[in-house]
């Protein structure tokens, strides 16, 4: 991939990715918190996947976990960080399969979310922070 593609498709992931956090933002306050945690994970997904075209020069591959993205793109995970990842990861599971949706939706409180919520937005804004454009 030349240099021009990769700063072009890194660009789209980052766009995307502040679309998909203005969506949970929505979701939130339209209370629709199950969908909210879900575009949550899928803002930070697509922020990393950035960082891995921009790292490596390559496509992200097409996989979900965070914690993996992370390690591609070279992301330091300190302290709590990879567990956090792996929680986040579950908002994507249960979001998206039918068999877990329902729990997942039961579980999604106000309280619940908006603490969740909250994780999120630290960890989005620590990666436009700290791996923003090479």
């Amino acid at each position: 991939m030349s240099k021009k593609q990769v700063r072009e498709l890194a660009k789209y992931w980052k766009k995307s990715a502040e679309r998909s956090w203005q969506a949970a933002l929505s979701l939130f306050k339209s209370k629709h918190y199950d969908a909210c945690l879900f575009f949550c994970h899928l803002a930070i997904e697509k922020m990393i996947k950035a960082t891995v075209i921009e790292k490596t020069g390559k496509v992200a591959p097409f996989i979900h976990d965070l914690e993996k993205l992370a390690h591609l793109a070279n992301i330091s995970l300190v302290g709590e960080t990879a567990k956090i990842l792996r929680e986040i990861t579950n908002f994507n599971v249960a979001g998206r399969y039918e068999d877990a949706k329902y729990s997942f939706y039961k579980k999604c409180t106000k309280s619940y979310t908006g603490k969740n919520l909250q994780v999120c937005k630290d960890i989005f804004l620590w990666l436009k922070k700290e791996y923003p454009k090479k």
